[in-house]
This record gives C-alpha cells, structure tokens and sequence, in this order.
C-alpha cells in the first residue's frame, strides 16, 4: 500500500472532545420510532413499549482484534458494527441503536477518525440501526473501539443458548472459515509488503476470503426467514469464536451432547483452495478459524421439512444427550471429541 504522504492532518486537539463528537456525529440522524433522544445530552432515550429490549458489547483493540497495517479504517468502523449486531440477531431479535466509544492516541488526525466513522454510518444505513452515542478519550497506545448494541424482540421470539434438546438438529447459517484465511492472506502480503514496500499484490483470486475478514456482514436476514418458514430455534449463537467453540457453548449451556459430521460443515470453494495452498487442513480452519458472524442453532426435527433445501442453511449435525458427549464424526464415520481450539484474545503468547 503506497501511502499519500500530503494528506491533510487535522489535530484532535484543535477540536477538543466535545468538538470532536459533534463533528463525528453531526451527519448521524435517529430513524428508529424507538429513539426518542439521541446524542446530545447526557444519556439517550429509548421507547420499546412492551417490547424486551436486548443489550451486548464488543471491545475491539488494536494489535489484538485488528492490524491497522491491512485494515482500512472505513471497513474497520463497519466490522465494529456487524460484530454486534450479529450477537443481537443471534438472540432472534431486531437490532435498533448502537453507541461507539472510540479511545484514539495522538498520531490519528481528524481525517483518519472521519473514515472510521463513515464505516460506521454506512454499517448504520445498512442494517437501519441508529447510532445514538458514546465517549472519546486519548489512547497511550493505539485505536480501541467499544460499542454496544441494542436490539428489541417480542418475549416469546427470544432465543437463548440454553434451550437445545437431545435430537434436536444443529444447522449453520452460509458458510465458515472464509474469515480465518481471508486473514493468513493478508498476515502473508503484509510480510511481503515488509521486504518489497513497491510490490502491490493481487488479491484478486481471494475477493472472498478477503472481504468476510475486513467486511463481514452481519445475518440481519436469518431472524426474518426463520419467521418467515415458521421455525423458531430452540438454541442459538453467533460464530465469532469458531464453530467449534460455539457448539461446546451450546451444549454446555443445554446441557446436551452433539455429533457434528465433517462432511457436512459448508465450506467456500475458495475457502478449500486457499487451505491446499497453505497446506492447512479445511475442516480444522471450520472449526477453529471464527470471525465468521454466522448464525449456529438448533431446531427440533419436526422442523426439518421446513427448512430442507434452504441455500442458507446447512444442519451439520444433531444434539445429544450429555452422557454421550460432544464428537466430530470425521469422513471416515470415526468420532473424534469435539474441542474448543478457537479465538482466545487472553491465551498467552
């Protein structure tokens, strides 16, 4: 990446904290009926009536979530999002307002922090979210970014993680492991780009992989369609951390076994081809890989025919009971435990 060396820098400084929100904010309009104030006083105000409202936070942090050395800050404020909303959608409800805290050191100008919040407005118009506040304060070190969510659902739509029975069938939204290697692409020109300053890569072959790392989408649809066929999951996570950290979530909180079957884990063609490329192993990408924001969940076999040939939907697996614990039934119809080797942001290095 060839950097413009005659960008326009404007100090925070110049702006204050204060200034500085308004100036970030000053374009962000409420749309949701349920915000009755946004930002500009001391706390913001919301309507759901007699609707339960769902809460969640994500904190991401500079040289532990993302490398701002391939992040480009539009798609680093969007991601910001998407990591949230997806856990509200992944509780079978709307997602409605977000607030973003931003902690920023001194060498980011005025201009590197707008592109980080028109990733943020974009995020916003997209998945009709209003942003309705936060803080701002200096960093020692680096960028870190907080927001929370905030979504609504009828009490009777709300899915827990809690709820899966024994025979109740395990189905993934889209596909997995497209975001772990998007990012040993990235890890790998970045070293490149390291030797050879001049060399621009073409990244072309791996649009893919590339976008689910820097630009994932939430799945605001899934909670819709599931409405739609007449299904409602009786457990339900996200995929941040691996697919097969999620499951163990799901099953120790339902307090079931499972047989997930490797041969049914979708997985992109590109997905498989960059794995022969690396020489890594597919279906430990699957289950270890995470970022992905797709939906896992449960639903009992009667629900089956309703959900049959959905393009959206995969069932990778059934739940069983807690006796017989938690396998990967491999191709070779040989059961291997099941283990949560995903993302650890507090592993020792």
């Amino acid at each position: 990446m060839i950097e413009d060396k005659d960008q326009q820098r404007t100090s925070l400084s110049e702006l204050g904290e204060f200034g500085l929100i308004e100036h970030l904010t000053k374009d962000f309009e409420p749309h949701r009926t349920s915000t009755i104030k946004g930002i500009g006083d001391d706390a913001a105000v919301l309507d759901f009536k007699d609707k339960k409202t769902v809460v969640t936070n994500d904190l991401l942090v500079e040289g532990v979530h993302f490398d701002l050395a391939y992040m480009p800050l539009k798609h680093l404020g969007y991601k910001a999002v998407m990591v949230n909303l997806s856990d509200v959608y992944a509780m079978n409800a709307t997602a409605t307002q977000i607030t973003v805290s931003i902690a920023v050191s001194n060498r980011f100008p005025l201009e590197a922090l707008e592109e980080l919040y028109a990733g943020i407005a974009l995020a916003c118009n997209m998945y009709d979210v209003d942003l309705i506040g936060g803080d701002t304060t200096s960093s020692g070190k680096g960028l870190l970014i907080s927001v929370t969510a905030i979504g609504e659902a009828n009490s009777e739509d709300i899915v827990y993680r809690n709820g899966a029975k024994a025979n109740d069938l395990l189905v993934v939204t889209g596909d997995v492991g497209g975001a772990y290697m998007g990012l040993q692409i990235l890890e790998r020109e970045k070293e490149v780009f390291k030797v050879n300053p001049n060399n621009q890569p073409d990244l072309s072959m791996y649009s893919y992989i590339i976008e689910r790392q820097l630009k994932p989408e939430a799945r605001k649809d899934i909670p819709a369609l599931l409405q739609k066929l007449g299904v409602k999951p009786t457990a339900m996570i996200d995929i941040s951390d691996g697919l097969s950290s999620e499951i163990l979530h799901l099953c120790k909180q339902s307090e079931v076994g499972c047989n997930l079957y490797e041969d049914k884990i979708p997985l992109d063609p590109q997905v498989i081809s960059t794995c022969e490329e690396f020489d890594i192993n597919s279906t430990m990408v699957a289950l270890s890989g995470g970022e992905d924001y797709e939906l896992l969940f449960t639903i009992s076999q009667e629900d089956y025919p309703k959900i049959k040939g959905n393009p959206h939907l995969s069932v990778i697996g059934h739940m069983t009971p807690e006796s017989e614990g938690m396998h990967l039934v491999s191709r070779a119809n040989t059961k291997i435990p099941l283990k949560a080797r995903g993302w650890n942001a507090l592993r020792e290095e």
